[in-house]
């Protein structure tokens, strides 16, 4: 009996240890991990399974990013390109040297290539039908940029031979996102995520037409048509304006859980005019719906407002950022936008929180020798130089904050040089 007793004890002590030792294990593991419910997607059942997920470390991170409009390449920036190259190629790089002072700082920057880069082999060419040599490319790229949207009503100008040899260009610049025209369905259809600093992003793109050319049948990936109507001019009358909202909504729904921040850049409205359409307002509004965080607008040539839509940043248009379209009112065509933002995440607790503010709205100037189409030259009003290039800066930098604050008079404007 005695030896029955000390086993009894010995093996009542080796439970006491196992269960104070499974204790310190799950007291320890609550620290990294903790228990999730997923539930099955078997309607029949809808069994609910207990997992253990990896909980992330509390962090806070933050990408910055800079936007600029419409790269516009008129036959005179390709020759001024031509001559500051000294004849042979082209060299875009000083025209925009006062641009990549700034945008250097920046970890995402944006633009609008708004002419097909089908390089010279194809033959470099002006409006109306453009194809431009592809240093125009390496200069916006050598300046920091790594988002381009391609999506626009010139890219089916010089036809599929242009556009595939854009494409092949920027599939050679692997630390560039560029979208919106693409080789094959599947290359379309393909999610596209980038990462910076633990920040996942997309950018889709999308015209709402290719001024009347049209993109061949069965090859409707060359370029993204969100088609519009200006003939009806009523988005809630436009059928196949409604229907392809099916298609943006799928291609949304794609990426969206996969992404921190998804951008969408839309070649839309009515050239020349401050104020968005109606096919904005309800493009704007459907993206903000859908849960697009910022929507990129092209097209006008001009600058339009920049508002939130609940917690969507939207800007209705940057204008130009490079072009030789002279002024007419104001220098409503040489006066673009700049608009920069930060975005940060946020994981605490296992939660996670994306925030975009400290938006900023800059006002840049595209010079040049209207006499001899010549001297580009892209600039900040904020430059010390930009009385330079245009003399009356401070009263034209007024007339175009008050367009950037017409639909949110807080919307910040960085001051002119030498202002506030």
């Amino acid at each position: 009996m005695k030896k029955k007793n000390i086993e009894f004890k010995l093996w009542k002590f080796v439970v006491v240890m196992i269960v104070i030792i499974a204790g310190i294990i799950v007291i320890s593991n609550k620290k990294n991990n903790y228990l999730i419910k997923k539930l099955s997607n078997n309607n029949t059942n809808n069994v609910q399974d207990t997992i253990a997920v990896d909980v992330p470390e509390d962090s806070t991170t933050s990408v910055s990013l800079v936007m600029v409009g419409d790269n516009l390449i008129h036959s005179s920036v390709y020759k001024d390109a031509k001559r500051l190259a000294g004849g042979t190629g082209y060299d875009f790089k000083p025209i925009i040297e006062y641009i990549k002072e700034k945008v250097q700082n920046y970890d995402l920057a944006y633009y609008n290539q708004e002419t097909v880069l089908g390089g010279s082999e194809l033959g470099v060419s002006d409006y109306p039908t453009f194809n431009s040599p592809q240093e125009a490319g390496d200069a916006m790229i050598d300046a920091g940029f790594n988002l381009v949207s391609l999506a626009t009503n010139h890219t089916m100008d010089r036809g599929e031979k242009a556009v595939l040899a854009s494409i092949d260009y920027w599939k050679k610049q692997e630390n560039v996102l560029a979208v919106g025209t693409y080789a094959s369905e599947e290359e379309r259809n393909a999610v596209q995520i980038r990462e910076k600093n633990g920040i996942k992003y997309a950018l889709l793109s999308y015209t709402y037409g290719t001024n009347g050319i049209s993109v061949p049948q069965g090859k409707e990936y060359l370029v993204n048509v969100w088609p519009t109507n200006l003939a009806i001019n009523d988005p809630e009358r436009d059928v196949e304006y409604q229907n392809y909202k099916e298609q943006v909504k799928k291609d949304i729904e794609q990426v969206r859980d996969q992404v921190d921040v998804l951008m969408v850049a839309m070649h839309w409205g009515v050239e020349y005019t401050h104020n968005p359409t109606e096919y904005q307002k309800d493009s704007a509004q459907f993206l903000a719906d859908n849960d697009v965080d910022i929507v990129i607008g092209a097209h006008p040539h001009v600058i339009q407002p920049v508002a939130w839509i609940d917690d969507t940043l939207v800007i209705y248009s940057l204008g130009n950022f490079l072009s030789a379209q002279n002024q007419d009112q104001n220098y409503n065509k040489m006066v673009g936008l700049m608009t920069s933002l930060n975005i940060t995440k946020t994981v605490k607790d296992g939660e996670t929180e994306v925030k975009i503010d400290n938006v900023e709205n800059e006002l840049i100037f595209t010079s040049f020798n209207a006499r001899n189409w010549n001297n580009f030259k892209v600039i900040p009003f904020s430059n010390e130089n930009i009385g330079k290039y245009l003399s009356n800066y401070k009263k034209v930098y007024e007339t175009y904050k008050a367009v950037v604050q017409k639909l949110d008079s807080s919307m910040s404007v960085v001051p002119a040089y030498g202002g506030e």
